[in-house]
């Protein structure tokens, strides 16, 4: 069975989640109150609507509730994203994701209910500002205020070493989780697994531990 989405918002980030949806085979209802950006995915969306999502009258009649998940991709507009929010909230969706602009912004939509808020902005800037600072980080996913996973690109200086020689663990506190080697990919590692110039080693801990490993061994 199909999956069903509901997109509100067709900026950049709400439109590229329709499309990525879409290519992977959901069912797409995309909103938004600009009747040209509707226009632009009518082709693209399984139903693509023009609606003004701050009135409840309105949700409801599109029957929003129906879908197991919403995203809430409105961009400037923090009082119709909360409003909107609130409203998908009350009425009971199963999941809404929702796109915040400052942490305020945050702090407000958790407090209503939202089930998962993300910053595309920002958490874009912080990839792109360490990768700027080091050549061997690749990607960057935050999981709290401390604690991050990265894509780290092995150096000739560990190449040859086995996970059980660096003893990363004890020595730095975090966890080599996986290891990208061209098309293959090994999950969970045996310590005994030796790096190879070239490996994508994923990594998961506390920034600083992180980043002490980066400066030490990378």
């Amino acid at each position: 069975m199909r999956k069903e989405f509901v997109v509100i918002g067709l900026g950049r980030f709400g439109g590229s989640i329709v499309k990525e949806l879409v290519s992977q085979g959901a069912n797409v209802m995309a909103i938004d109150w600009s009747p040209e950006r509707v226009d632009d995915f009518a082709q693209i969306a399984t139903q693509a609507v023009v609606a003004n999502t701050t009135d409840e009258a309105v949700i409801k009649s599109l029957g929003l509730w129906n879908f197991e998940h919403v995203i809430v991709a409105i961009g400037e507009d923090i009082q119709a994203s909360i409003l909107t929010t609130l409203i998908l909230k009350e009425l009971g969706v199963p999941q809404i994701t929702v796109k915040a602009t400052n942490d305020y912004h945050e702090k407000v939509l958790r407090k209503i209910g939202a089930d998962f808020v993300v910053h595309p902005e920002r958490d874009m800037g912080i990839r792109l500002a360490n990768h700027m600072m080091s050549n061997n980080v690749l990607d960057y996913l935050e999981l709290s205020d401390e604690h991050s996973i990265m894509e780290l690109r092995a150096s000739e200086r560990i190449a040859g070493s086995s996970l059980a020689d660096l003893d990363i663990r004890a020595n730095y506190g975090i966890n080599i989780v996986g290891i990208k080697r061209e098309e293959e990919i090994i999950v969970s590692p045996m310590p005994t697994e030796p790096i190879l110039v070239g490996d994508i080693l994923l990594v998961i801990g506390a920034d600083v531990d992180i980043n002490r490993f980066m400066k030490k061994a990378l």
